[in-house]
């Protein structure tokens, strides 16, 4: 029995993730468009099962960074899975070891299968891209400790 229990709650937990990226497809679209778009200056796409996204790698839009939309991530990087600070380290709040960029992200697309189209809205709301947003705080703690992805 607790196979089938173990497999029932796979196939619960691929049915909640399905849901969540179509719910999120909007979002996806675009970071797909924008990928797309990079490709013509050397952005790569790749699946990473793990973050449940479309990386585009070597995006050419400056000297570091990744965004989030939907199941698609932009990085500017050769590797996802690169350390870097978190949001309360760069302005100074606090000491934290570093985080894997790849973890901070995946949080970013659990957030966005959770609210769909009305992931960019809450987001602007929220700080956008500050230390003050509890998304990006979220994200940080998720890529610390594996928990807490949700604001």
């Amino acid at each position: 029995m607790p196979t089938r229990r173990v497999a029932t709650g796979r196939m619960a937990l691929a049915t909640v993730m399905g849901l969540g990226m179509l719910w999120t497809l909007p979002n996806s679209v675009l970071g797909l468009l924008l990928g797309i778009a990079g490709m013509s200056l050397g952005a790569r796409p790749h699946w990473r099962a793990r973050e449940r996204a479309l990386v585009f790698r070597r995006w050419p839009w400056g000297s570091g960074g990744a965004l989030t939309l939907g199941n698609v991530i932009i990085y500017t990087g050769d590797e996802l899975a690169t350390p870097c600070l978190t949001y309360a380290h760069r302005a100074g709040l606090r000491v934290d070891d570093a985080i894997v960029l790849a973890d901070h992200e995946r949080a970013h697309v659990y957030q966005y299968m959770l609210l769909g189209p009305l992931f960019l809205p809450v987001y602007l709301l929220c700080g956008g891209v500050s230390v003050r947003n509890p998304f990006e705080r979220a994200a940080d703690r998720y890529a610390l400790s594996g928990r807490g992805w949700w604001p």
